[in-house]
């Protein structure tokens, strides 16, 4: 059993909260909105209202979590936003993860938001982990496969641990 935390927590973030509930793993999704706590809470995991744009939203949501999905590959905005969000914003947040108890940081590198920041932002989770010691894993599968990619996103902490 592990406590996760979903950043991101949309659709496919709520179909991946309800099997890991389902493996009788702890799960708390963040959202920007009120609908979406509704909607994590429906599926049985704890809400958190939190934003990725600001991070001190989202430092109350590690406390406890072992296995962090930051799932922001389909996030949307500009392009100066979503720049930031995989690029500063996501150096800081993994930073931050490395001295708490986030063990295993899954990093969704595929999805709608553009290639090249998807790989940067692959490479800043690669290099800072590799650097700290933390265990990580790219989530690469397709979101357009539902299924699949729930599978994946259920076997990335798994990977991570046997590197």
């Amino acid at each position: 059993m592990a406590r996760c935390l979903i950043i991101g927590c949309g659709c496919r973030g709520r179909a991946l909260a309800a099997e890991l509930l389902a493996q009788g793993n702890v799960v708390r999704g963040t959202t920007r909105s009120a609908e979406g706590a509704a909607a994590i809470s429906a599926v049985g995991a704890e809400a958190v209202l939190a934003d990725p744009d600001r991070l001190d939203t989202l430092f109350g949501a590690l406390d406890h979590v072992t296995v962090a999905y930051v799932l922001l590959g389909s996030a949307v905005g500009s392009r100066e936003q979503l720049a930031a969000l995989h690029g500063d914003r996501l150096e800081s947040l993994v930073f931050k993860m490395i001295d708490t108890t986030v063990r295993v940081v899954i990093y969704e590198a595929a999805g709608t938001v553009d290639g090249a920041l998807l790989s940067a932002g692959a490479e800043t989770v690669r290099r800072l982990c590799e650097q700290n010691r933390m265990l990580y894993e790219l989530l690469d599968a397709d979101p357009g496969e539902p299924d699949a990619w729930v599978r994946a996103a259920l076997a990335a902490p798994v990977a991570a641990l046997n590197g």
